[in-house]
């Protein structure tokens, strides 16, 4: 456990659980400017230094121009000019070019910053520095109002962890606004390619466009796949709409959701007494897309019987319905569906290879969320709106923080889990008669005031477990590159997440 020292207030754990409890709530702050202003009131109330100054640079910034955002305390507009000065030479620079802490009780008595002219003109004393980030994109400065090595042996671990907490969620906001300001990945093809309904501006759903926007006009079957709940179903539509049969029915069958002794009759249609029951010719699922476009989903799941009767319609362009002696001509176009490897499938010979291929003329992998995390605000804004306007409730808007808070929960069941969650949250924020849709909303078990409650090992044990996590999302789960991140073993790494409980998200735990 990283230990604070006794900070500025003495050897009093409950200031320590305070300092602890307000780091974890910068997490909530979804602005960098409100976000430099509420650190650096936590840090000083902490340390009790005389001047301080914090400020965010841009990502890609070698040290050149001035500062994205800062805040300065106890600081003339004059003593806050030269701190900045300070950044391309003196104690600044330093923390900046060797990544660490620089501390020293008396910058006018220490023969390596006592030339500087600002140190001088201002006689700075105890002073403690360190850099936020790694490789560092901001820094923290903390002066001491009397030089003496108390000052910073009370507050070197403390501004340590400060800087590691401001660091971590400021990386977050920065790269949010970044996002932000990029250009619609997938307006150029948007033009060519009617797809409304389909949300996401990331450039992993602008290649799923653009490969859709491919087949659409060609006569040709398509195998849409992806992890469950990805909006294979919805691409589908759209790729039927764009097509020269979109005029056509467009007719959808969920071959997982039809007992296997039906779906043929189902599928193919059924001439009377072809069963028990069948007093009359059944169409079926072909006959009703006839001139149209015919989706199958969960195609995986045909039966041997259906596969080699579907083969025969992709290859001969005819089927047999059930019980009849003669064959049918079909005109239908057939886009297929699953979340199953089929190739798999084919090697276990559950899935003929033969149709495998007639199915995957042209195959179109849908990505999940955790490929296109830019998309996650706006699916949750869509699936609010429209969930609000079905359930005719009041129009709700969420919350900038609900929207940070979506974007960085894991969605294992992608979108279909997410306006899952999102539908029960309109539900919950109209009970409370609530006029935006707020985080708690959608994660009821999200921390809030009870915090205070916490004891102040386990605000500590919660702090370590949020640094671990994102480092490892950050790093994609490469314990060996968190590891280094975190400058910890790799070892260490294994270990912490064992005690905390943390899986990686494939991991079904």
């Amino acid at each position: 456990m990283v230990s604070v020292g006794t900070l500025a207030t003495g050897n009093d754990p409950v200031a320590e659980r305070d300092f602890y409890l307000r780091l974890l709530e910068l997490g909530s702050t979804v602005e960098p400017e409100p976000l430099l202003e509420q650190a650096l009131a936590t840090i000083v109330a902490a340390s009790g230094a005389h001047a301080a100054y914090i400020e965010l640079r841009d990502l890609d910034d070698r040290g050149h121009g001035p500062p994205l955002y800062w805040k300065a305390h106890g600081c003339t507009d004059e003593g806050v000019a030269s701190i900045r000065a300070s950044i391309s030479r003196g104690i600044i620079a330093r923390a900046l070019a060797e990544g660490r802490t620089v501390a020293t009780p008396s910058a006018v008595a220490d023969p390596q910053f006592r030339d500087q002219p600002s140190v001088l003109r201002h006689e700075i004393q105890a002073v403690l520095c360190a850099p936020i980030g790694r490789p560092p994109f901001g820094v923290v400065y903390l002066q001491g109002a009397q030089p003496g090595a108390d000052f910073l042996a009370r507050n070197r671990g403390a501004i340590e962890v400060f800087a590691r907490q401001v660091a971590t969620v400021a990386d977050r906001l920065l790269s949010l606004r970044s996002r932000a300001g990029q250009a619609d990945a997938t307006a150029e093809i948007r033009k060519q390619f009617r797809c409304d309904d389909l949300v996401g501006r990331s450039t992993a759903f602008a290649r799923v466009l653009r490969e859709a926007a491919q087949v659409a006009p060609l006569p040709i079957t398509v195998l849409i796949t992806g992890a469950s709940g990805t909006g294979k179903s919805a691409l589908a539509r759209a790729i039927a709409s764009n097509s020269a049969r979109a005029s056509g029915p467009y007719i959808d069958l969920n071959c997982a959701a039809i007992p296997e002794s039906l779906l043929e009759g189902e599928l193919f249609g059924a001439q009377p007494g072809a069963y028990t029951g069948a007093s009359k010719r059944m169409p079926g699922k072909i006959a009703a897309a006839r001139g149209g476009t015919l989706f199958l989903d969960e195609v995986a799941e045909l039966s041997p019987v259906a596969q080699a009767k579907l083969l025969q319609l992709l290859q001969e362009r005819r089927y047999y319905p059930l019980g009849a002696t003669t064959p049918v001509a079909a005109d239908v176009r057939v886009i297929s569906a699953t979340n199953a490897d089929l190739k798999a499938r084919v090697a276990q010979r559950t899935f003929r290879e033969d149709l495998y291929y007639r199915l995957a003329v042209l195959p179109i992998v849908v990505p999940g969320l955790d490929e296109r995390r830019d998309d996650i605000p706006e699916l949750v804004e869509r699936c609010c709106a429209e969930t609000c306007e079905r359930h005719q409730l009041a129009a709700l808007r969420p919350t900038r923080r609900a929207l940070v808070a979506c974007r960085e929960a894991p969605w294992p069941g992608n979108v279909r889990e997410l306006a899952n969650a999102i539908e029960a949250a309109v539900a919950r924020a109209a009970f409370e008669h609530a006029d935006m849709l707020d985080e708690h909303h959608i994660f009821p078990t999200a921390a809030r005031s009870g915090d205070a409650r916490l004891t102040f090992r386990e605000l500590t044990q919660r702090s370590q477990r949020r640094y671990l996590e994102e480092a490892l999302a950050r790093n994609d789960w490469n314990i060996t590159r968190a590891a280094a991140e975190l400058d910890l073993s790799r070892q260490h790494v294994h270990e912490l997440m064992g005690a905390f409980g943390i899986h990686r998200p494939d991991d079904g735990a």
